[in-house]
């Protein structure tokens, strides 16, 4: 049974996704979007990302955390030791969700079904940047402009991208 890999990541106009381990905003509609479309499910992510998490594990989740480092083990995680090794362990009944950083994103991105966008109107000075997404490769199936929030100077967009 082919298992269901999903992204979810946000992303600056010039690919921006982060810099010195951390978030470069804080959108807080996209981080409630991010838990209702997590939740239940497994996020799949590397370690920097895992120990960037404001509560580790997120509740309501399966961890799968990657590393490099055989038989290193983190409480309340599964551990994958290499992309495949992760994807043996995703879950075949659910969606799996990719959530960072940029070298597992890269990994990624040629497994992924689905793209969970959330679009920052804005470029930001970043150390780790998301792949280009090719439109020869993937279809915009759903978006919502964002204009109207009051934390953030500048304007969002949520998109759903399906492979072709």
């Amino acid at each position: 049974m082919k298992k269901q890999i999903s992204i979810i990541v946000a992303i600056a106009s010039n690919n921006a996704i982060g810099k010195d381990n951390d978030l470069l905003w804080h959108i807080s509609k996209d981080l409630v979007r991010f838990k209702e479309i997590t939740k239940g499910h497994n996020i799949i992510m590397g370690k920097r990302t895992y120990y960037s998490l404001p509560v580790r594990p997120l509740p309501n989740r399966t961890s799968t955390v990657i590393t490099d480092v055989a038989d290193e083990q983190i409480d309340n995680c599964i551990m994958a030791y290499s992309i495949d090794d992760a994807v043996s362990k995703m879950d075949a009944t659910k969606e799996n969700f990719i959530i960072g950083g940029g070298s597992v994103y890269d990994q990624f991105m040629p497994l992924a079904d689905k793209l969970y966008i959330t679009r920052v109107h804005k470029d930001f000075e970043a150390d780790t940047f998301f792949p280009e997404i090719s439109l020869n490769e993937w279809e915009l199936i759903n978006q919502q402009l964002v204009e109207d929030d009051p934390q953030n100077d500048f304007t969002y967009t949520f998109e759903i991208y399906k492979r072709k």
